[in-house]
């Protein structure tokens, strides 16, 4: 081969080189652009399936435990599914905040009110009972527990979970612009039979307190979930807005809550 053979070669080797490796860029920066849309696909995928109650604003109302006031016809049902237990009753809330504070609406068809415990603060847990999780501020595992029985009695505890252990306190100082307002109603056919009850309450921000990220505006988010307790048989029966497992406190599998 003669030197001009050579530098020919040379220079086509160095062509193909040059020609090749601009290939293997531009396929590298095609996988890579792939990716990230695939990886973007993904989390906008997982954002579209986040459970999401979307809470609209309201001037503030009375309560009176039958979900008359206006306000709530711009507010949607929401199904709350049946968790476990023989009783599968239709279970339905709806959600508005103020800015003051949140109104809860709860439906709950039943035939047989078990509710005997007649004082606020009892372990109305054990009987029938709607109960709320609010979880304004993931930094802390620090959560507002509220439940209401169908003789109109309340629960408040403020829960903390450290190392796994649930602690519960109740509020202090529970006066004036801390105080809930709530009212409950039995609903009847026209035989006198009950067919339902009504639980309707307000939460004040100023019971949260000290929680962050309250009170709520436009945009803002916050975990939480609902439930339902039943005791028409001696086998209990649950609902949950986002299911958990042996406890209402997996506060790591709340839904959220939007404020628009």
């Amino acid at each position: 081969m003669n030197i001009c053979a050579v530098e020919a070669f040379a220079d086509s080797s160095k062509m193909y080189l040059y020609r090749h490796t601009i290939y293997m860029i531009r396929h590298i920066c095609f996988l890579l652009a792939l990716a990230a849309s695939t990886t973007l696909s993904r989390a906008q995928s997982a954002l579209d399936r986040e459970a999401t109650i979307v809470v609209s604003h309201t001037a503030d109302f009375e309560i009176t435990g039958d979900g008359r006031a206006a306000s709530w016809k711009a507010a949607q049902w929401i199904d709350i599914p049946h968790l476990e237990g023989p009783s599968t009753y239709n279970t339905r809330v709806k959600l508005l905040y103020s800015d003051k504070g949140l109104y809860t609406l709860f439906n709950c068809e039943d035939r047989n009110i078990t509710s005997t415990m007649n004082n606020d603060f009892d372990s109305l847990w054990r009987e029938d009972v709607v109960e709320i999780f609010l979880w304004p501020d993931e930094t802390y595992p620090l959560y507002l527990e509220y439940e209401l029985s169908p003789r109109n009695r309340e629960l408040i505890l403020l829960i903390p979970q450290l190392n796994g252990v649930v602690g519960g306190w109740m509020p202090w100082g529970y006066t004036g612009k801390k105080r809930t307002r709530k009212a409950t109603s039995i609903v009847v056919d026209a035989r006198g039979k009950t067919t339902a009850w009504i639980g309707e309450f307000f939460i004040p921000y100023a019971l949260m307190h000290p929680l962050q990220n309250v009170p709520p505006t436009k945009g803002t988010r916050w975990k939480g979930n609902i439930y339902r307790c039943d005791y028409d048989d001696p086998k209990a029966s649950y609902w949950a807005w986002q299911p958990v497992g042996d406890s209402f406190h997996e506060y790591l599998k709340y839904g959220t809550f939007v404020f628009e």
